[in-house]
């Protein structure tokens, strides 16, 4: 157990459990052999852990699934986590929900089984961005490093056209594309950074959301229209969710593909990221 923790009525810790400091747990918790729970998590009343993905009567395991709760996660009242878990850094579980798969960092999810429904502190597109010079066929605006771009469209009786150039509106050298679809929409894609690859983002069809994060601030723009591209430069975190069935993302790509690019540790991006600053 660490320091300074808020331990309320009706809490029972087993054996083989890990306790951070400035925890809150409410009334009701029962903390299972197996559990790591990392600095100022709060554990609302009545949630529950399990540790066996399998329980049967008079069973016992000679090593419990290991569930882990990052820094600053948030567990609502009566949320249900399964054995073997990772919820990640700063995320939050809502009220009663049953957490089937680890969540990743700032995630919000809900209900059974929880899916993501947004990201914490993630402003929206709403939000004022910087306007930037552009072509005078397409508008650009920046959050950040990112930079959302509007692309040229051209409507007649016969349907409508876009296009976009290389190095021109898409602002560097394509060597690689690549298209995500059939995503079911509890599913997410990307959850990496990459050191040197710039990439751009257009959904053709449907539409989906995609979070940015640069280790200060995190952004959430939906892409839903082939008219609307997004330039996501290297070391930033990039998260897209919320497909609908129909929905085709195009991602353009700097480079070839390289697995030693990608950063997939929320922790190592922020470290290499704080390093640069």
């Amino acid at each position: 157990m660490g320091l300074n923790c808020n331990i309320c009525d009706h809490t029972f810790l087993e054996n083989d459990v890990v306790v951070g400091d400035r925890v809150t747990i409410k009334c009701g918790v029962q903390l299972w052999d197996g559990l790591r729970v990392a600095d100022d998590v709060f554990i609302g009343p009545n949630a529950t852990f399990t540790n066996d993905p399998f329980p049967r009567s008079g069973q016992h395991l000679e090593k419990f699934a290991q569930t882990v709760i990052r820094r600053g996660a948030s567990i609502g009242a009566n949320a249900t986590i399964l054995p073997g878990i990772t919820i990640g850094e700063r995320a939050m579980i809502g009220a009663g929900a049953v957490v089937t798969h680890d969540v990743p960092p700032h995630a919000k999810v809900v209900g059974n089984p929880a899916r993501i429904v947004g990201y914490v502190d993630a402003a929206p597109e709403s939000v004022p961005a910087t306007i930037i010079p552009a072509l005078p066929d397409q508008e650009a605006a920046r959050f950040g490093d990112v930079t959302v771009r509007h692309l040229p469209l051209v409507e007649d009786l016969r349907g409508s056209l876009s296009y976009g150039e290389m190095q021109r509106h898409v602002p560097f050298e394509v060597k690689r594309y690549f298209l995500v679809f059939d995503v079911t929409n509890e599913n997410i894609r990307g959850e990496h950074a990459h050191r040197k690859l710039h990439q751009f983002l257009l959904c053709v069809a449907g539409r989906c959301h995609v979070v940015t994060d640069d280790g200060i601030q995190r952004h959430e723009f939906i892409l839903d229209t082939p008219t609307k591209g997004l330039h996501i430069p290297p070391m930033i975190w990039a998260t897209q969710f919320k497909f609908t069935r129909d929905a085709i993302l195009l991602v353009f790509a700097s480079e070839f593909y390289d697995a030693a690019d990608y950063i997939r540790d929320y922790a190592e991006f922020r470290s290499l990221r704080d390093a640069r600053l």
